[in-house]
């Protein structure tokens, strides 16, 4: 029931509810009782044509919105009527469920669906379900709460002036009772429940239902009727720049036009690119973004010319209007750059680290790469891939960026070159083959396998040889005196040597460790010969 201002709709119901609740305070005849039923079929017919127009109101009030740009004054209007039909749904489907429950529990329906006249008469149902199983109780705190709750939906719009008193109410706050000495003590559940018959308690519950869509309908035509009449008006200005390209290499000229954006706060436009739609914010300006595809040709430059067609769709005084847009731009063919100290060839089974670059992405470079013929492990920064070749053969790159494929760079696989075999003193140095060793120098002799210069420079991870293979002989006059394995130490070959024989170093096979920290095995054949003085 409203506040101060009353509709003679509001009235009606408000009066319907005051004759109700005062026929139930009377002991009624079966012929009032009676007409509680024709009261009652009405009421409902009332609420099914109550139901129908406020969803029609909530979807006039969205359509409205829409059709006036989706204002953004006005959307939240579109959310609050769905709230308060929400809400209004809620509490209707509750008192529905009431009614039902007392219908079952006073079996006042036949097995017809027909109303049975004896069992409407029925007064201790009501009592003891609304009275002592507290249905009353809870009954009156969600018919206050409804009110209240729409009235918080009303004031996140600002409307405040639109109130609602309590729907459920005590004997004395209502006028009629507010002298009547019986009546005046009376509780709203004692009121209404207690002594009451079924009959009587169905029909005022279908009330309810009347005064809670009453309450929803003059929300919603509330909010009908702050969605204000569209206009356009052009009151979001920006200075824009608009360049030919925002990368500017040094030395050439930065081109742009400097221009005057203006858009309206009352309407925002939808915008289209090429039949994709176009982002727009909240000042009405839309964000274009898009990958750009590899044109099929390409000029000399290395450019192919692209057009961008749109429209903006906008209201103009009270109508849309269409308006086309054209835009001229260039795809640049991207150029694959590999920086490396081998570009020319990748060693097979080896870590070889690329630097994959496509300069003309800028920033939008984000590269992935498919390997035929190896395997890649992708670095820490973009453009970054370590690529680890097969045995034999060729190995093929494909660059690709954001989803599209920029193009493939193809490497040959070169076999990691052989180690240098070399005898070292126990100081590190080399041995000069060339001269005769004292016995205390050969003591402590190695024999190792040093990488070739270039891969040990740029393969460093993988450029760990090792002689694993092999034999020294002690030769005097060229026949051999005894022999021991490579790695085995010196001092037992070197206790029978004598100056004027040699030391044969006879290596077999040679173990690179690689960047994964593998063995591998490669047959060597390598013969040395030292002279002992």
């Amino acid at each position: 029931m409203a506040g101060a201002k009353e509709s003679p709709r509001q009235r009606m119901i408000g009066m319907m509810y005051l004759v109700l609740t005062a026929l139930l305070a009377l002991q009624v005849s079966n012929q009032i009782l009676q007409k509680f039923v024709l009261l009652n079929d009405g009421m409902e017919r009332t609420s099914k044509n109550y139901i129908l127009k406020n969803e029609s109101t909530v979807g006039s009030i969205e359509y409205t919105v829409q059709q006036q740009g989706n204002n953004e004054k006005d959307v939240p209007k579109v959310a609050a009527a769905k709230k308060v039909r929400e809400a209004t749904k809620e509490i209707y489907d509750y008192l529905e469920a009431l009614k039902q429950e007392l219908i079952t529990q006073s079996n006042a329906k036949n097995e017809e669906g027909n109303f049975v006249n004896a069992s409407l008469k029925n007064t201790e149902v009501p009592g003891n379900m609304f009275a002592n199983n507290g249905k009353g109780e809870e009954l009156k705190q969600k018919l206050n709460e409804y009110p209240q709750t729409i009235q918080g939906i009303l004031s996140g719009l600002g409307i405040t002036d639109l109130t609602f008193r309590p729907i459920a109410r005590d004997a004395s706050e209502i006028e009629l009772f507010a002298n009547d000495r019986e009546a005046k003590n009376k509780s709203f559940v004692a009121l209404n429940f207690v002594k009451s018959p079924v009959g009587a308690v169905i029909a005022l519950i279908s009330q309810f239902q009347n005064e809670v869509l009453n309450i929803e309908s003059e929300s919603l035509t509330t909010i009908a009727n702050t969605i204000g009449s569209f206009y356009f008006k052009a009151d979001i200005t920006e200075a824009k720049i608009s360049a030919v390209s925002n990368v500017v290499a040094a030395g050439t000229k930065f081109e742009g036009t400097m221009f005057i954006a203006s858009s309206s706060s009352s309407a925002i436009p939808t915008m289209s690119i090429d039949g994709r739609s176009v982002p727009v914010d909240e000042k009405g300006f839309g964000k274009i973004e898009f990958t750009a595809t590899p044109a099929g040709q390409y000029d000399d430059k290395g450019l192919a010319k692209k057009v961008l067609k749109g429209q903006i769709v906008t209201n103009v005084g009270g109508e849309d209007k269409v308006l086309p847009v054209e835009y001229e731009y260039f795809v640049a063919q991207p150029v694959i750059k590999v920086s490396s100290e081998v570009v020319q060839q990748l060693y097979a089974d080896c870590a070889n680290e690329l630097l994959i670059e496509v300069p003309a992405l800028g920033n939008t470079y984000s590269p992935e790469f498919n390997v035929a013929n190896g395997q890649p492990i992708k670095g820490s920064r973009p453009g970054q891939v370590t690529i680890i070749p097969g045995a034999s053969g060729k190995v093929t790159i494909g660059v690709n960026s954001g989803g599209n494929k920029i193009g493939d760079v193809v490497f040959d696989i070169k076999p990691v070159p052989a180690p240098t075999i070399r005898a070292v003193g126990s100081n590190g140095a080399e041995l000069d083959m060339s001269q005769a060793q004292a016995i205390n120098v050969l003591s402590g002799m190695k024999i190792v396998a040093k990488a070739e210069p270039t891969f040990a420079r740029t393969m460093a991870k993988d450029a760990n040889f090792e002689v694993t293979g092999g034999e020294l002989i002690l030769l005097r006059s060229e026949v051999p005196r005894a022999t021991v394995p490579i790695g085995s130490g010196m001092r037992s070959l070197l206790e029978s040597a004598k100056p004027g024989d040699d030391i044969v170093v006879r290596v077999t096979q040679v173990t690179r460790t690689n960047f994964r920290g593998n063995k591998i095995n490669s047959e060597q054949r390598e013969i040395l010969r030292i002279a002992i003085k």
